[in-house]
């Protein structure tokens, strides 16, 4: 009844957006969903999105113990969960609670929030302050395929094509764990339609090695052509592991951050997904784009870079305002989409600029 609730205020709330942005012009991608309102992958913020005209909605995908695909940032529980009080014995040695230790009937059972961190006196610190209160209302984790029946179903109702953009989390670690999670994806994404190039659907993961093996073997093995993007991290945030064994190293992104390299990536990519502060040389007054931009569009490549937040303290120091980073980034760099927890704002940027 909740979740029906939060559906129909979605769709009252959204009288006032603007019309659906055309996909083939500069995208808005909700991050999470509207995750600036609501808390982020929850059911609720997905709807939000939905209604206010996104043109794809995002979807982080790790697995549970008993193979279901959830829809979670981290393929921990800890950062948006009560797990820490329901299964305090079910920890690991780091300390974290790992969605793959779990099943979905045990997940079920767990109350979602927005991001948290813990402090050293034990006290549970909101990730943004200003966004949608811990622990207020009820919220849950919920699977990849109940997520597509959402955007599928809203998009009968409401006569919009809102699409997907899936991102899987951590491949190698699933891989390691005896779960080849990307595979279950692509045939989850095939089961509900999503299969040729010009569905709406976005597949990307950081995990260079693995994408390139969904573009030259799993997309084969299953008959699918789907777009692909190479999501590029800074090394030292240490996103992609490589497994050898009993050992790890930490994957390398340096070279992606060279504009030589985005003709490697166009040969199993169709897309890169960077980190905004990549594309920029932030010194230059004004900011403008540093090349890599530019080579990734002589190469064929889509430039979607993440994250765009309105939130206090969130603006860089070369943009006025949130409209102005949009217009940095849309026009004079030129992304052909972002990645933004305000979806609201940029559908309503976009549509004042047409």
């Amino acid at each position: 009844m909740k979740f029906i609730f939060l559906i129909l205020l979605c769709f009252l709330t959204s009288c006032g957006f603007a019309p659906q942005i055309n996909t083939q012009d500069k995208l808005v991608i909700a991050h999470r969903g509207a995750s600036g309102y609501l808390p982020e992958h929850s059911i609720a913020a997905k709807a939000m999105a939905h209604a206010m005209n996104a043109d794809y909605i995002e979807q982080d995908v790790v697995m549970s113990k008993d193979n279901q695909l959830l829809i979670l940032h981290d393929h921990y529980l800890d950062r948006v969960t009560n797990v820490a009080t329901v299964f305090p014995n079910r920890k690991r040695q780091d300390g974290r609670y790992y969605a793959i230790d779990f099943t979905l009937t045990e997940i079920r059972t767990l109350k979602m929030t927005e991001g948290f961190s813990v402090d050293e006196s034990g006290q549970q610190k909101a990730g943004f302050p200003e966004r949608f209160p811990l622990w207020k209302s009820t919220f849950a984790v919920h699977t990849l395929a109940e997520e597509i029946e959402l955007i599928q179903g809203l998009n009968k109702s409401t006569g919009k094509n809102i699409g997907i953009y899936v991102e899987i989390k951590s491949p190698a670690f699933h891989l390691h764990e005896g779960k080849d999670i990307s595979k279950a994806v692509l045939k989850e994404l095939k089961r509900y339609g999503y299969d040729k190039t010009n569905d709406k659907v976005f597949l990307q993961s950081f995990d260079a090695i693995d994408l390139q093996r969904i573009k030259k073997q799993l997309l084969p093995e299953l008959n699918m052509q789907i777009k692909l993007v190479q999501l590029i991290a800074m090394t030292d945030w240490q996103e992609t592991l490589i497994y050898q064994q009993d050992s790890t190293s930490v994957y390398n992104y340096d070279w992606m951050l060279q504009p030589s390299s985005m003709q490697k990536i166009a040969t199993y990519a169709d897309g890169i997904g960077p980190w905004k502060p990549m594309l920029v040389d932030s010194k230059s007054k004004p900011v403008k784009s540093n090349g890599l931009l530019e080579a990734a569009h002589k190469a064929g490549l889509v430039v979607h870079p993440y994250t765009f937040r309105a939130d206090s303290g969130r603006i860089p120091e070369y943009a006025q305002d949130f409209d102005d980073l949009l217009k940095i980034f849309y026009f004079d760099i030129g992304v052909d989409g972002v990645f933004t927890d305000f979806p609201d704002k940029a559908v309503q940027f976009l549509q004042t600029r047409r």
